[in-house]
């Protein structure tokens, strides 16, 4: 039946011109909209989203938020398209997260170069000039000065930037201390160990060390593990502490950090006899007590978070699962910062676990 023209069949001449009609017609919409499909296929990102979606930002900090979340949720393409977009328009926070975006090596868009610029930006424009006890946006700014001390340190050749470790350490010092950022003082750790850029003083290193251990610093609880366990540094060898310290470290290491940090924990964990591991239990439920990270003292970093590897040891004993901490929203993680109290260094000299007064 002709439903245009009911009760009518379509076998006039005319018919059949509109029926030829209506069929170019329609073939030439259906190329149309094939041209279309392909157009759109063309300008969807590598995480599927459109290049007009990627612009379509209400203001910097809607932005900011949209680039979190969708780094958070592994869209790379949209979390840089967004996170420039609030960089671009001087979103201290937005600007600082796309940089560590760039500064990650396992992130598609890993630019180091880039990742300096927009690090070394922040801390021109604002160091001299921020409230360390009253901006919120302080924390971050000192961050960025001990990221751009950790690239002074190793250099990029790219843009002609040497390795200076004497420079390097002046950064570190000044976000250690001024901004009071557990990074640098772990950084500084590091280098009065390895007399780098400042003379040698295993004494100073030991103590920032052990200050950051209580503080809940996953880094420096693993650096202070590993000299326990060699006894190195003045530390008496010590394996129950040493695995009790790594355990902790290991359960609360940031996503970048991991690897190194749960190499240790293996290294320890595989080194110890089954009744050490037994007789640890009860320093390791004590240390988790009173030396995990403090919430809020630092801002949880979850770029370049993953799953954890299985690990064993060489005899083919399983190293026991982790207990990881809750991980933050990245609005938590973006937007909650120490107040001035928070931020203060940990108070008292080594860590209570095996005082080293006297020791080199």
């Amino acid at each position: 039946m002709d439903f245009e023209n009911p009760g009518h069949e379509p076998t006039t001449r005319h018919g059949a011109d509109a029926l030829s009609v209506w069929c170019a017609e329609r073939g030439r919409d259906l190329a149309r909209g094939v041209l279309a499909t392909i157009v759109a296929l063309m300008l969807l990102g590598p995480a599927g989203v459109s290049a007009r979606e990627q612009v379509r930002f209400v203001s910097p900090e809607a932005a900011f938020e949209q680039g979190l979340s969708a780094h958070r949720g592994g869209n790379f393409a949209l979390a840089e398209q967004a996170l420039r977009f609030a960089s671009e328009r001087g979103h201290v926070l937005g600007r600082y997260a796309l940089a560590r975006l760039y500064a990650d090596s396992n992130a598609p868009f890993t630019n180091h170069e880039r990742a300096y610029e927009l690090y070394n930006s922040i801390v021109v424009e604002h160091s001299a000039r921020i409230d360390v006890d009253d901006d919120p946006r302080a924390v971050y700014v000192g961050k960025a000065l001990t990221a751009v001390a950790g690239y002074v340190l190793r250099g990029i050749p790219q843009i002609g930037l040497l390795p200076n470790p004497e420079r390097a350490a002046g950064y570190f010092q000044e976000a250690a201390t001024f901004f009071r950022d557990h990074d640098a003082q772990f950084e500084l750790a590091k280098l009065y160990l390895a007399g780098e850029g400042v003379r040698p003083d295993t004494r100073k290193a030991v103590h920032w060390l052990s200050t950051l251990s209580q503080a809940g610093h996953p880094g420096a609880q693993a650096f202070l593990a590993d000299l326990y366990w060699r006894g190195k540094s003045g530390l008496p060898k010590s394996p129950d502490r040493a695995l009790a310290l790594i355990t902790l470290a290991a359960e609360n290491a940031p996503p970048h950090e991991r690897i190194w940090i749960e190499d240790i924990y293996q290294s320890i964990y595989c080194g110890l006899s089954a009744g050490v591991r037994e007789g640890a239990a009860g320093l390791i439920a004590s240390f988790r007590h009173r030396y995990a990270p403090r919430p809020g003292t630092e801002p949880r970093d979850t770029i370049g978070l993953t799953e954890r590897p299985y690990r064993s040891c060489a005899d083919g004993t399983s190293l026991p699962a982790l207990e990881a901490p809750g991980e933050p929203t990245p609005t938590e993680t973006a937007r909650r910062t120490p107040t001035a109290s928070e931020r203060q260094p940990v108070q008292g000299n080594m860590l209570d676990i095996g005082r080293i007064e006297g020791r080199r």
